[in-house]
């Protein structure tokens, strides 16, 4: 993934480039053609004021960095709880229940979803496994101070229905027994959490014998065990579990699955796609956390804005005498205000591929946060793509423009009778 998102940047910069490349050699030529001043001059003014053009890049770079990386942050969430659903699954849970924690299904009406039609079967019957989820306390391992694991108590052949998880580690937890498997994430974010050791919490004392992959989904920070014992250690009802999980015959047959038992008179249950379901669970946080740092950003923005208006009416103001002169050479006022515009916008994207540049290590990097839907520590990476890279740039460029445009039509309708007084 970093791979190709370098070779995205570097197609983007070179592209760039070339583009600023070809346009600088065409305004050379077609200068004296059409009377446009040329980019070159724009070049030898920016190296000549190199220290406030520095101040303005860093300005706009440290703004599209902050703006991509939060972005990439909410990103990286969303696709963490996406991850955990499968589109050939369904998820049943009482009607009305906001999320798993909030759900429950009894014991009987987990038999009826059993035999509903589109419930895929192998060797040792229908593929639904009941579960029960709760909130653990674990010590984090950088800072020794707890936070909240959620344990999910599964059935047995949990890992024929979410196929995307892998044992990596030990072996699958023996039903009948105090067993944990747990996420990959979880052995390495939480004190204790590793194969052999033995954790206590509800009143038991659990052995963990195997570490798991999910695919960097939720699950990864989660741990496993038997869902009847986990009912038994936290001291709930044996027959009500929160949720069942069913893998279909074919993700086509979700629609016959659902008509058949949100229709049933005997069951009082809603069944929702698992990979919606997980989508659906990412909103809160994902608006959160976008929400935050576009403020973030626009804030970081006004100050970037201000940075290049400072620059650019600098750059006016020290050439009023090359302005009077372009003016009497025969330039016109648009030819002025372009000028000044091309420079603003060359400066944005400068401070714009220095602003991706910066972030892109970010790449990958695992961070941590409470998923609020289920008030448990959700470990997810920074999803750095093409597109947010682009979005940057642009809002390098809106930087740009905004920076720009008032000391470039400032300087395109300067009298060039006050400008000559001046020489």
């Amino acid at each position: 993934m970093l791979s190709k998102l370098i070779f995205g940047l570097v197609i983007t910069l070179a592209a760039i480039f070339v583009f600023l490349l070809v346009m600088t050699i065409l305004a050379g030529l077609l200068a004296p053609v059409f009377n446009t001043v040329p980019i070159s001059y724009n070049f030898r003014s920016i190296r000549a004021r190199w220290t406030s053009t520095i101040v303005a890049i860093l300005g706009i770079a440290g703004t599209v960095g902050v703006f991509v990386a939060m972005l990439s942050l909410a990103r990286g969430f969303r696709a963490t709880l996406v991850a955990s659903g499968s589109p050939g699954n369904a998820l049943v849970m009482r009607a009305g229940s906001p999320s798993e924690m909030m759900g429950g299904i009894t014991l009987d009406s987990v038999r009826i979803v059993q035999d509903a039609p589109g419930v895929a079967h192998d060797s040792s019957g229908p593929l639904v496994t009941q579960e029960v989820v709760g909130v653990v306390p674990f010590p984090l391992i950088t800072t020794g101070t707890d936070a909240n694991v959620q344990v999910r108590g599964v059935s047995s052949n949990v890992l024929e229905i979410r196929k995307f998880v892998h044992i990596v580690q030990g072996r699958m937890f023996q039903p009948g027994l105090n067993e944990l498997l747990v996420g990959k994430n979880a052995s390495r974010t939480y004190k204790g959490l590793t194969l052999g050791n033995s954790v206590g919490f509800g009143g038991g004392h659990w052995k963990i014998v195997g570490v798991f992959d999910a695919g960097s989904s939720a699950f990864d920070s989660e741990v496993w065990c038997d869902a009847t014992i986990l009912n038994q250690v936290l001291l709930r009802p044996a027959n009500i579990f929160q949720s069942a999980t069913v893998h279909l015959t074919s993700p086509s047959d979700f629609q016959r699955f659902k008509d058949a038992v949100t229709s049933d008179p005997r069951l009082n249950v809603d069944a929702t796609r698992e990979i919606d379901y997980y989508a659906k669970q990412s909103t809160t946080m994902t608006r959160l956390i976008s929400i935050l740092g576009g403020l973030v950003a626009v804030i970081m923005a006004v100050g970037a804005v201000f940075g290049a208006l400072n620059t650019m009416y600098a750059a006016v103001s020290e050439r009023g005498r090359e302005i009077a002169t372009m003016r009497a050479l025969g330039f016109n006022s648009t030819n002025v205000l372009l000028s000044f515009l091309f420079e603003a916008l060359f400066i944005s994207i400068l401070g714009g591929i220095l602003g991706c540049l910066v972030v892109l290590p970010l790449n990958g990097l695992t961070t941590n946060t409470m998923n609020f839907q289920t008030f448990s520590n959700v470990a997810f990476a920074f999803k750095i793509t093409s597109n947010l890279l682009l979005a940057g740039m642009a809002f390098a460029l809106v930087m740009g423009v905004l920076g720009g445009l008032l000391p470039a039509i400032r300087a395109s309708i300067r009298p060039v009778a006050v400008a000559l007084r001046e020489l």
